[in-house]
């Protein structure tokens, strides 16, 4: 459907109370954008109270508990089984959506071809920016990262944090795997990466766009702007990149991380060092040696990660669909109407599992 006329329902997930705040602002920021969506859902992560909480102060949402195992890759299939809309648009609990976030956002899908649409996703620090974080490595706190697009372009995957996809695409797949999603507070992800590279693979004619012009702010809490943090979250993206070239080959799984690797990095580096031998600015040295380190961190975190899968084997694709993907709704699959597809799509067949 155009972009104009599809209908979009907004996904949220939350887990804790400690992010009421957050979430509150994240719903208030959706329910005021210039293009309305025609639901928001709130998914509570295994979370009784908070799902209380939500349904008693949040009435003009849909709130509903994650019916899938804990995480946020589960959350996401709880949401995708609830939505109606034809788009499905997912946002962080702690993230707060330009007024013309969606407007942007849907705006790509008046091309039938295009299958999913992500934006910009820009930190909001808790406290002054940490001086020796680099631009290169946002990604760590969840955000758009120095390297991507400046303007509307294909690419390989899409970020968590600001993202949508085509319902159907949700039908034809299934949903985000388990098992390498984020859950809680453990610093790993790559769920929807594993996603997005799947899309590629079966249609690869059908791409995935970044539009920088669809913002979102993401809230940077003091706690993910330490030393610790960000080592952790260094190595656990290493240990999810190898889980996600072991299921979906490393050409694919490893293609935007070898150019990342090989040009945005080195630029990085001599940026930090210019600074500092122009300018003065000796913190130019210290995020040039956090790039350093953020890349061997990561690296020792793949390493491991693919030593662990030649011991322990992932399980293979069964019947085209993998072995742990969302256990589909099947009243959500039925209920699937095949007008709302693009013709530049094959028929949806649901991939069960």
């Amino acid at each position: 459907m155009e972009g104009s006329l599809c209908q979009v329902s907004v996904v949220i997930c939350a887990y804790t109370q400690a992010r009421w705040d957050e979430l509150v602002a994240a719903v208030h920021s959706v329910a005021a954008q210039t293009r309305l969506p025609v639901e928001i859902i709130v998914v509570i992560d295994h979370n009784p109270a908070l799902l209380t909480q939500v349904r008693h102060n949040l009435p003009n949402v849909t709130a509903i508990e994650n019916s899938h195992e804990p995480g946020l890759s589960g959350a996401r299939n709880s949401g995708i089984a609830a939505a109606k809309g034809d788009i499905v648009a997912f946002l962080d609990d702690d993230a707060i959506a330009a007024p013309d976030w969606l407007a942007h956002l849907v705006a790509g899908y008046a091309e039938p071809s295009v299958v999913g649409i992500g934006g910009a996703i820009l930190p909001r620090w808790a406290s002054v920016r940490p001086w020796w974080f680099p631009e290169e490595f946002d990604w760590v706190v969840g955000c758009t990262y120095r390297g991507l697009p400046r303007a509307t372009a294909r690419v390989r995957n899409l970020i968590g944090c600001n993202m949508s996809f085509r319902r159907e695409v949700f039908v034809a797949l299934g949903g985000f795997r388990t098992g390498i999603g984020r859950i809680g507070q453990v610093p790993v992800g790559c769920e929807e990466t594993e996603f997005c590279i799947r899309v590629g693979q079966r249609w690869p004619d059908r791409p995935l766009l970044y539009e920088p012009a669809a913002r979102v702010h993401h809230h940077v809490p003091v706690t993910r702007m330490s030393w610790h943090y960000f080592r952790a979250r260094c190595y656990g993206e290493g240990l999810s990149k190898a889980v996600v070239a072991g299921l979906r080959g490393a050409q694919d799984g490893l293609a935007t991380e070898r150019a990342y690797t090989l040009r945005t990095l080195p630029t990085g580096i001599g940026r930090g060092l210019q600074a500092a031998l122009r300018q003065g600015d000796m913190a130019g040295i210290a995020r040039g040696a956090a790039i350093v380190a953020g890349l061997g961190v990561t690296a020792a975190g793949y390493a491991v990660g693919n030593l662990s899968l030649r011991t322990t084997p992932i399980a293979p694709p069964l019947d085209g669909a993998d072995a742990d993907t969302i256990k589909w709704d099947m009243a959500t699959a039925a209920a699937y109407t095949p007008a709302m597809a693009s013709p530049h799509l094959a028929a949806p067949t649901p991939e069960l599992s």
